[in-house]
């Protein structure tokens, strides 16, 4: 039996509307190197975007190595393989990774190639060990492909994209490395970071990738007697095309406000010779919550402010403000509210919350005045005009007179300057 554990997306130095999550992500890898000791895992899968940016802070990077010194030394015989995301910058990922192969950390940054162009295939295939220390399974691995990677093929049929096939031979070729290595009773195992038909997106958190999601790759990439494949790039947990063995992990942490309901997890995976026989959602638990209030949705201020009123009192010396809840406050506006920031932070400034972000819904459209089809043009307009047609799109009503006496006194205003 071979346990591995898939993972991916960890995007380590990551920021929420300009708050760090350091604190949320070392509670995840606290909980995670918990995990491989309770769950006996004989390999550890990254499936990418180990960083959140090309450059990432040094705290990142410390994060990151520290992780795998206490991997390492809490667990010697443990299999580490980590391919590069769309994040990530390959060749940093890359640097250290001779220094890493002693310590029996494998990493797949750049697409690695001998002199002569082919691939170098013994860099990106890898045997895995059960607890006994013997081979059970090999790991085809790939990271995230750019265009330049791909190999050119000749004479495609006009309905084929060169894309999608490129990144479909590099599949085979690596593959079929790994087949030629394994043994009857030895599994088969691929790793990626791209973006599948017929994926879930969390639409917030997550780049467009292979010249955009118009290049989704088919599931038929994979072929069907491979064990597994640990997938990263899509930030919630799913299998792919009626496939359960073609699956992303998801993120362990969630990276956008609209990821607040969805519970993150890992998948531990077991195989029994060449074959998967159980794969299991580890659920990793929320170090720091995420509020959205109103929960349903944008609601006048009025109805707003008993919700914060509500919220739990800070407790000065106390409370650790790097795990207090991150909150995102939705207001319905119905006309303009210039101090709205301010009551909100007012009303927050006893709270044992983090405002995250203050969203603001108006009632009405929000089109822009030469959107609507009307053929009047803004010249034809008269100054009160355009602000009755632009208010009634933002807000839905008529502007109140109070409003459209400061208008005509600044146009007396502007006039009688003119004049003069």
């Amino acid at each position: 039996m071979l346990r591995l554990l898939h993972t991916s997306d960890w995007h380590l130095g990551h920021t929420l509307h300009e708050l760090s999550r350091e604190a949320e992500h070392q509670a995840f890898l606290d909980w995670l190197l918990d995990g491989l000791a309770e769950h006996r895992v004989d390999a550890l899968l990254i499936a990418g975007d180990i960083f959140d940016t090309a450059n990432p802070s040094a705290a990142a990077t410390a994060c990151w190595f520290r992780f795998l010194a206490r991997a390492r030394a809490r667990f010697p015989r443990l299999d580490i393989v980590a391919i590069a995301g769309n994040h990530d910058s390959a060749a940093r990922l890359d640097a250290p990774s001779p220094l890493l192969h002693e310590l029996g950390v494998r990493i797949v940054g750049a697409l690695p190639r001998l002199a002569d162009g082919s691939l170098d295939l013994d860099a990106l295939v890898f045997a895995l060990h059960d607890a006994q220390g013997r081979v059970a399974a090999w790991c085809a691995a790939l990271p995230f492909l750019r265009a330049a990677d791909l190999p050119v093929l000749a004479d495609l049929p006009p309905d084929q994209d060169p894309l999608v096939q490129g990144v479909a031979e590099l599949y085979r070729q690596v593959v079929g490395a790994a087949r030629d290595r394994a043994l009857e009773d030895q599994a088969i195992v691929a790793m990626g970071h791209l973006y599948m038909v017929g994926g879930q997106l969390s639409e917030l958190s997550e780049r467009k990738v292979l010249g955009g999601n118009q290049h989704a790759l088919p599931v038929q990439i994979f072929d069907p007697d491979l064990a597994y494949v640990a997938l990263g790039h899509l930030h919630r947990a799913q299998p792919i095309g009626q496939r359960p063995e073609v699956r992303y992990s998801g993120s362990p942490i969630p990276l956008a406000l609209d990821e607040a309901g969805y519970r993150h997890q890992v998948r531990l995976v077991e195989l029994d010779g060449p074959r998967l026989v159980a794969q299991h959602e580890l659920r990793v638990p929320r170090s720091v919550a995420i509020l959205r209030l109103p929960p349903d949705g944008a609601a006048p201020w009025e109805q707003v402010a008993p919700l914060l009123a509500a919220l739990p009192a800070a407790r000065p010396g106390v409370d650790d403000p790097t795990t207090l809840p991150l909150l995102e406050v939705r207001v319905q506006l119905s006309e303009p509210r210039p101090g709205l920031r301010a009551e909100v932070e007012a009303a927050l400034s006893d709270r044992a919350v983090r405002l995250v972000r203050l969203g603001v819904e108006r009632l009405g459209s929000g089109g822009a005045l030469a959107d609507g089809g009307s053929t009047r043009g803004l010249g034809e307009l008269s100054e009160e005009q355009v602000l009755r047609e632009k208010w009634r799109r933002d807000y839905g009503s008529e502007p109140p007179d109070p409003v459209l006496a400061c208008l005509h006194e600044l146009l007396d205003t502007l006039r009688q300057e003119n004049a003069a």
